[in-house]
């Protein structure tokens, strides 16, 4: 299946911008690889869609039999500039030739201290910031904890119920998932709380308001503001199934941890960077965190994180006591700084806003003729579909296997997720030309109806 560009993809390789399948997916060489990969990487490592990419751009990946699949999946928020976006490249090339590591806590370098001054600039708020860079999403989130702890003599975490903050020990119990994520892997860090998350979908009909006062009272009951160090919550919960809280929730919870001295920590790690329709997802109902971690698409592929927040929240851990070997690595820190100027001078903001607009509007309308779609819910780049038996709340996840199957055999990479495994998730990169976003909803749209 070939179809002809009628718009330019923003960035990334000269590849055609097409949907092309030459073989089955999987194609005969990434079937060979996937053998060579059963025998020399763990099992534990598992593959969503084994095709073994030769290149991507623009909004496709190419395969090593020559398939080329439009991409929804960003590879889970990162690539959100467009792969090898040209400035990042660029940038990247340049750096490595200079030098590729010399530890920033041993001899420093200015790329460091430039994505920290962005950083302190681009996040909500315009109060006195401080940042500081790790290698992924769990260890800043991790270090935004030590940080509250540090800041507030507490001890107590609360996160949220459907949330997902990493893969490290204390990430894990933040994350309330535990297949795959938490299964025999404890026992977990101590001092972590769960409250009920805002779900729409599944709320009765309460409102924000109501929702944050429900989950107050769980944490005032079971932890006590008093021994409570942080709040820690995505505004809109990724891995958990783009739960987007009713509006008032988020503003309710910053203010009641405003009040009672506790940290309010926004896990922006998949919804930061342009991806949501804002800079950042908190900037919607007008939030401003104390702490915001970032990752995933800040630095266009490369391993790079961030906690950024209040000065003195940041300075009150001990000199010494954040770091790493690789935390801020001179390469990643290139690469970000292009990622910033490739949002502005490309307006992929407002990109993301026509793109959710697109899906939106296609979603809503699937749901219309399906009833077996039971939400449509996301922002900007970042939406979903949950899949119920239909006229019931009662997840689906049979059905959603089959229509990612589907979607994966007629080239489209498309990502499940959701505390149930019920839902379809949407992350395109905002490199993505229209005519492929279009493709890609007429293609899903026939499998539904085969389906």
């Amino acid at each position: 299946m070939t179809v002809t560009v009628t718009q330019p993809a923003i960035g990334g390789p000269q590849l055609p911008q097409e949907r092309r399948l030459v073989t089955e997916i999987p194609g005969p060489l990434s079937r060979n690889l996937a053998a060579r990969k059963d025998g020399a990487v763990s099992s534990a490592v598992g593959t969503m869609l084994p095709v073994y990419v030769a290149a991507a751009g623009g909004g496709v990946v190419v395969d090593i039999d020559g398939n080329s699949l439009i991409d929804l999946g960003s590879g889970i928020a990162v690539t959100t500039v467009g792969n090898s976006n040209p400035r990042v490249a660029e940038a990247v090339a340049a750096q490595a030739a200079a030098f590729t590591h010399t530890c920033f806590m041993i001899t420093p370098y200015d790329g460091y201290i430039e994505v920290a001054e962005a950083l302190n600039r681009l996040t909500p708020g315009d109060h006195d910031k401080r940042t500081a860079l790790f290698n992924s999403g769990a260890e800043a989130v991790e270090n935004a904890v030590k940080i509250a702890r540090s800041h507030t003599g507490r001890q107590a975490v609360v996160a949220f119920d459907h949330g997902y903050h990493g893969r490290t020990n204390l990430t894990m119990a933040l994350t309330a998932k535990s297949m795959p994520y938490k299964s025999g892997f404890g026992p977990f860090a101590p001092e972590v709380y769960r409250a009920p998350m805002s779900y729409p979908f599944r709320d009765g009909g309460a409102d924000g308001v109501t929702a944050a006062r429900r989950a107050i009272e769980v944490i005032e009951k079971q932890v006590g503001a008093a021994n409570l160090a942080a709040v820690v919550i995505e505004p809109i919960q990724g891995e958990g199934g783009f739960v987007v809280p009713a509006p008032g929730f988020l503003p309710a919870l910053a203010a009641w941890c405003t009040a009672n001295g506790v940290v309010f920590v926004a896990d922006e790690v998949q919804t930061g960077f342009a991806r949501t329709g804002d800079l950042f997802a908190c900037e919607d109902e007008g939030v401003v965190p104390d702490l915001i971690v970032t990752a995933k698409g800040i630095a266009g592929g490369l391993p790079l994180a961030a906690v950024t927040g209040r000065a003195e929240m940041m300075n009150a851990p001990h000199a010494g006591g954040l770091g790493g070997t690789y935390g801020g690595n001179p390469i990643a820190c290139a690469a970000a700084l292009a990622v910033f100027e490739s949002i502005e001078a490309d307006g992929l903001v407002d990109r993301a806003g026509q793109i959710g607009a697109t899906l939106a509007e296609r979603l809503t309308a699937l749901q219309a003729a399906d009833a077996r779609i039971g939400d449509v819910r996301g922002r900007g780049a970042m939406m979903a579909i949950e899949l119920v038996e239909p006229g019931t709340t009662e997840p689906d996840a049979a059905l959603t296997q089959r229509v990612a199957a589907a979607a994966h055999a007629q080239g489209l990479v498309v990502l499940v997720c959701g505390t149930w495994g019920n839902v379809l998730r949407f992350l395109p990169p905002l490199s993505i030309p229209d005519h492929l976003l279009t493709e890609a909803l007429d293609v899903l749209e026939r499998i539904f109806k085969d389906s």
